[in-house]
């Protein structure tokens, strides 16, 4: 099994502070640009959210909106249908389960259309403090390539590293494994010479 204590040390030693890319100022927010980051780019949703977040201010807005007029808002993020159908279906519960309030547990946001656990430790470890690890697409890949995890599902992986990575750097951890798998360990042609966590990674592939 890899050294998580020693790719943890490395991995915020390059990424000091890690934080996430998409633009937020407040857990509705980043729970509207998680939702609108699937099969996106976070650089193409800061695009709308910069719009959007000044004409929906609380959920209720959402809640209210005419989807007609959001799916032409957000058209641009892709699947946008679905993504209307999602936000306003998520702010509806909000505001008939939770008086509008983005909950600060993770059953509670797993319970939210269009929010799944990855989506809920997004926005617990980064708009509230909540130690927790976001696996996404790059968590999962890196984690298999460095040899921390060994499973394409999203929630085993998410056990195994909450229980090799101390507590207290979970969030840190997770969007330093997001900015790795952005930066340098990519999908299809990985940068291994130029990557600092070469000499602890068990990929066979590497090179």
């Amino acid at each position: 099994m890899a050294d998580a204590g020693k790719i943890t040390a490395l991995l915020l030693k390059k990424y000091p502070e890690p934080k996430l890319a998409l633009h937020y100022r407040n857990p509705l927010e980043l729970l509207i640009a998680v939702i609108l980051s699937a099969q996106c780019t976070d650089a193409r949703v800061n695009e709308v959210t910069a719009t959007l977040f000044k004409k929906y201010r609380k959920a209720q807005d959402y809640a209210a909106a005419d989807p007609a007029v959001l799916e032409e808002e957000i058209r641009s993020t892709g699947f946008y249908k679905n993504k209307t159908r999602s936000v306003i279906a998520c702010c509806q519960k909000l505001v008939a389960d939770f008086h509008g309030e983005v909950s600060q547990t993770l059953e509670a946001l797993t319970t939210l259309p269009g929010a799944g656990r990855k989506t809920a430790n997004m926005v617990l470890g980064n708009a509230f403090g909540v130690p927790a690890i976001a696996v996404d697409t790059h968590v999962l890949r890196v984690s298999n390539r460095l040899g921390l995890a060994h499973s394409d599902d999203p929630q085993a992986v998410e056990e195994v590293l909450m229980r090799q990575v101390a507590k207290d750097k979970w969030t840190a951890f997770g969007n330093a494994m997001i900015l790795h798998g952005r930066e340098t360990c990519i999908a299809r042609k990985p940068r291994c010479p130029e990557c600092m966590l070469r000499a602890v990674c068990e990929w066979p592939d590497k090179y």
